[in-house]
């Protein structure tokens, strides 16, 4: 049985935030979880990726704001028909128990720890190619070499801070990619347009195709138009060019 590819578009900058963080709390969970040391270094490798979003944005303010909208959204369905209002309440509870574990958590997102100098030495020296090394940080180095508990440990309380917003984007992105159903379509010639309606808050773009089909879809555009093009792999250099044939795929448009 063939399995599809899945592309994503994100159609504005908060989403683009949130799946950027859910593909970073993936690796950090993956690799946090495996004792040897390479593994050790990709997860602060990581951490250190996720406290940088944190920096730059109040990511716990954005995510406050789009449970509430959630909320609303889910309420104004409440009442219409064929709607299961015991799973709807379900639905709400969960997102009402999330929403105040973040109301729970301090306005600046840090990490609070004896240790946070080693992420500190740590991150400034990563700008360097290989900066990383045991004669450029010999701290990073001896922590590396600790016993494995004692490192997970670390990692732990380190990212402890940021795991309930990574259990609230879960959740918001999970909302989002199950809000419309995928519709079969089929890009002419390699190529697809998009027209969106404005009156609607459509979030993100999906894009499921057939993984036996040597193509991928890139996408480009806005919150209000989206194409989309089919690219093969050229055999004899190995650039890409866009197919010229016409190829199924699913669309969904993702709304809330």
């Amino acid at each position: 049985m063939n399995t599809a590819i899945t592309y994503e578009f994100p159609l504005n900058e908060k989403i683009r935030v949130f799946i950027r963080l859910e593909h970073l709390f993936n690796q950090f969970i993956y690799f946090s979880a495996n004792p040897n040391m390479n593994d050790k270094r990709a997860a602060i490798s990581v951490l250190l990726d996720i406290m940088s979003i944190f920096k730059r944005t109040d990511i716990r303010s954005e995510v406050l704001k789009e449970l509430t909208r959630q909320n609303t959204i889910l309420k104004k369905i409440a009442n219409s028909e064929g709607v299961n209002k015991v799973k709807l309440q379900s639905i709400l509870d969960q997102l009402d128990e999330i929403t105040k574990k973040l109301h729970g958590l301090s306005e600046k997102m840090s990490v609070s720890s004896p240790k946070n100098n080693l992420l500190q030495n740590i991150a400034q020296r990563s700008s360097i190619p290989g900066g990383s090394c045991s004669f450029d940080v010999p701290e990073y180095h001896y922590w590396l070499s600790q016993n494995d508990a004692i490192c997970i440990k670390d990692l732990e309380a380190w990212s402890k801070p940021f795991m309930k917003i990574n259990t609230a984007i879960e959740y918001i992105l999970n909302f989002i990619r199950n809000s419309c159903s995928p519709e079969p379509q089929t890009a002419v010639a390699g190529v697809f347009q998009i027209a969106l309606d404005q009156n609607q808050p459509f979030q993100l773009i999906s894009v499921e195709i057939d993984q036996s089909l040597p193509y991928y879809a890139e996408i480009s555009g806005g919150k209000h138009r989206c194409n989309i093009r089919f690219m093969e792999i050229s055999p004899e250099n190995g650039s890409p060019t866009q197919s010229v044939q016409d190829i199924p795929f699913s669309l969904t448009r993702c709304l809330f």
